[in-house]
C-alpha cells in the first residue's frame, strides 16, 4: 500500500512521542491523500425504515459537532439514508469545501446507471465534487461481468474529475480481482469492517497492499462496544493503563498503526475531543500491534453482511 504515513513506524523503544502531526494522510495509489481518521455515518446516524423519508436534524448536530472537534474526513453512504443530512452539515458548518474529504457510496440499485446515483448523491450532499466515491458491496452483482461493467462506468465519474478518488467497500479478494482484470482506474480504497475478530484471514489485507489498495476499516471498536467479552480485553485493558488512555483509543490506535485509514462515530462531544486530543499522542510498538492480532485470533465475530457468510468464514 503506498503510504508516506512515516510518522506509524513506532519506535523501537515503544515510549510514547510528545506529538504527532495530526491528523495524518495516507497518499492513495491514484496520487490523492486520505485523512487517515474519519467520522463515519453509518452506525449511530443510520436512517431506518419509515425514518429514511424524514429529515434529520438530529443527524445534523451530530455531523456538526464532529466537523466542529477537526473531524473533516467525513464517511457516508447512500444506504444510510442521510446524506441530505450530511449535506446540510456540510453547508453550516461554514468549513471551506476544499479543507472537508468527502465520502459517499452508491448501492447499485437493480437497472440503474451509477451516473444517476451518483447525480442524486451530489444533490443530497449539495456538493460538486467527492473525494472518494465507493460501490458499497459487490453482493448485488450476478456475474463477473456485471462488476466490470459498473466499475468502467465509475471510472467515467474518475474520468470526469467529479469523483476526485474511486474505490469499493466489503469486496473480497475474487471480488477485487475481477475489476482489476478490466480496470483502467484500479480501486484505490477497500473500506472493509476490521477489528481483532475480524482480520480477514485469508489475506484479503495483504492483498489490497500488494495492489496498491488502501485499506480502510469501519467498526474498529467493535472488540469494546459489540463482542465483549473477549481474548483482548486485558490486552486493551493493559495498554490503556500503560499509556494513560482509554481502550476504545487503544483499539484505534491499534488500526491506525498499521497504516489502515480508521472510521469511528460517536454522539458524544467529549468522547470525540479526546479522541482527537489523546490518539497523537501515543503510538503502539510493533509487538503491542502483533499482540493483539494474536489475541484477536482467538474470536471470531462480523457485525454486517452476516447473511453473506457462513458463520465461521473468516475472510
Amino acid at each position: 500500500m503506498n503510504s508516506d504515513a512515516s510518522e506509524y513506524k513506532p519506535d523501537a523503544s515503544g515510549t510514547a512521542p510528545k506529538q504527532l502531526d495530526y491528523i495524518p494522510h495516507l497518499k492513495l495509489s491514484d496520487g490523492n491523500e486520505i485523512p487517515m481518521l474519519g467520522y463515519g455515518l453509518g452506525t449511530a446516524n443510520f436512517k431506518r425504515g419509515t425514518d429514511k423519508d424524514k429529515f434529520d436534524e438530529k443527524i445534523v448536530n451530530n455531523t456538526l459537532t464532529a466537523i466542529k472537534n477537526g473531524y473533516y474526513h467525513l464517511d457516508g453512504a447512500e444506504a444510510y439514508g442521510n446524506e441530505p443530512e450530511l449535506g446540510a452539515a456540510i453547508a453550516r458548518s461554514g468549513v471551506p469545501r476544499s479543507k472537508l474529504y468527502i465520502t459517499t457510496k452508491t448501492s447499485c440499485r437493480p437497472g440503474e446507471s451509477i451516473e444517476t446515483a451518483f447525480s442524486r448523491s451530489l444533490a443530497n450532499l449539495g456538493v460538486d465534487y467527492v473525494d472518494l466515491y465507493l460501490i458499497h458491496s459487490p453482493f448485488w452483482a450476478s456475474s463477473p461481468a456485471e462488476l466490470q461493467q459498473k466499475w468502467a462506468e465509475m471510472e467515467a465519474l474518475k474520468e470526469s474529475g467529479r469523483a476526485r478518488s474511486i474505490g469499493v467497500s466489503n469486496f473480497l479478494r475474487e471480488h477485487l480481482e475481477t475489476v482489476l482484470a478490466t480496470a483502467k482506474h484500479p480501486p484505490v480504497v477497500n473500506q472493509i469492517e476490521y477489528h481483532p475478530y475480524l482480520q480477514h484471514e485469508g489475506g484479503l489485507v495483504e492483498f489490497c497492499r500488494e495492489r496498491g489498495i488502501a485499506v480502510a476499516a469501519y467498526s474498529p471498536l467493535t472488540a469494546v462496544t459489540k463482542a465483549a467479552p473477549g481474548p483482548v480485553d486485558a490486552v486493551y485493558e493493559r495498554l490503556a493503563k500503560k499509556y494513560g488512555v482509554t481502550e476504545a483509543e487503544v483499539a484505534l490506535r491499534w488500526c491506525l498503526d498499521q497504516g489502515i485509514v480508521t472510521l469511528t462515530t460517536s454522539s458524544n462531544e467529549e468522547r470525540l475531543k479526546e479522541w482527537m486530543q489523546r490518539l497523537p499522542l501515543f503510538k503502539l510498538t510493533p509487538k503491542e500491534v502483533e499482540e493483539i492480532a494474536e489475541k484477536g485470533k482467538g474470536k471470531h465475530y462480523r457485525g454486517f453482511w452476516k447473511n453473506k457468510f457462513a458463520e465461521d468464514d473468516r475472510r
